[in-house]
């Protein structure tokens, strides 16, 4: 039987992508075939990958779950799929599901690497799963306490979706705090306290950095209270960052630690597994106020031209969409 074609978003070289197509062979028993409705970027981490700038210590620990290729590439590269399954599996034929695949048109995959959309959640919102599960991770490993002063430093998609959840423990005070003043309109739309760097609140009790900048990282050392925390979910690649790590780091006897979603927390590992954190990212995602979160969208073909500008971009991007052509 002669395979189908299918269209996948690759990165040649740093900074060039091209729209490539590859046969597409029919699903097998325990498989789906799926139809990509929309996919999100990653901004952060997939600036680095499109920039070739992913450190080679780290080639084999940043691989997507169905990444083809290799680091510094060409490679194919994505981890935020939302479509509806079309073939294979009987219990999945109709239903919208999220996958970690990269940006392609259609593909095939086994049934468990799916999960289906709770009901209440709209394909074009489910594009916020990977970063909600970051989120998830860095609120886990954050541990906030009730009445906790608390600042998330860095307004991005991961940042604020912290903050918001922070924000939902009784008596918390979050502020959320970035460099752009038209980050306060996302922080409105969130419910939540916003401030600028310079009038940003000191003395908490918890801070959590995810602006990606170094500058991000002194700052939330600075807003710490004595003996607080601060978690940093930004990943700098190869970059090095200098920090303060003198002064009065030691005096006030503050904690670093970093956060990352390929792990789940040592106190969660024995009852939660991916797809439990998966379901609940999902499940939290139900919520109207989130789309506030996406920054943009376009056609899944304007992505060779549309990705350079993206990585480039600064704090204006959030999550940026990417719908697929509907063949009806």
């Amino acid at each position: 039987m002669p395979h189908e074609i299918a269209t996948a978003f690759w990165t040649l070289a740093p900074g060039q992508g091209a729209l490539r197509q590859e046969p597409l062979a029919r699903p097998g028993p325990g498989e789906v075939a799926v139809r990509t409705l929309y996919s999100g970027i990653s901004r952060g981490t997939e600036a680095l990958v499109f920039e070739g700038r992913v450190p080679e210590s780290e080639w084999q620990r940043m691989r997507a779950p169905f990444q083809a290729g290799d680091f510094p590439g060409p490679v194919k590269y994505g981890y935020i799929s939302v479509g509806v399954v079309e073939a294979g599996e009987p219990s999945l034929l109709g239903r919208e599901v999220f996958c970690l695949y990269p940006h392609q048109d259609r593909y095939v995959v086994p049934a468990d690497a799916v999960t289906p959309l709770p009901e209440g959640l709209p394909a074009a919102r489910a594009v916020l799963s990977a970063n909600m599960e970051t989120a998830i991770n860095a609120v886990w490993d954050a541990a906030p306490g009730v009445g906790d002063r608390i600042a998330v430093v860095g307004a991005g998609v991961v940042g604020a979706l912290a903050a918001w959840m922070c924000a939902a423990m009784p008596g918390t005070r979050v502020e959320l705090v970035d460099v752009m003043p038209g980050r306060s309109a996302l922080a409105e739309a969130l419910g939540l306290d916003f401030s600028l760097p310079d009038s940003a609140r000191r003395e908490n009790d918890l801070v959590i950095h995810a602006s990606g900048q170094a500058e991000g990282l002194r700052l939330a050392l600075s807003l710490s209270g004595s003996q607080a925390k601060v978690v940093e979910m930004s990943w700098f690649g190869s970059a090095e960052v200098v920090l303060p790590l003198g002064e009065a780091f030691h005096s006030r006897r503050l904690t670093l630690q970093a956060s990352q979603v390929g792990h789940l927390p040592p106190e969660r590992a024995t009852r939660w597994d991916y797809r439990r954190r998966l379901a609940l990212a999902l499940d939290l995602l139900r919520d109207p106020r989130l789309d506030a979160l996406i920054s943009g969208e376009s056609d899944f073909n304007e992505l060779p031209a549309l990705m350079p500008r993206l990585a480039a971009g600064g704090g204006d991007v959030l999550c940026h969409r990417l719908r697929y052509p509907n063949p009806s």
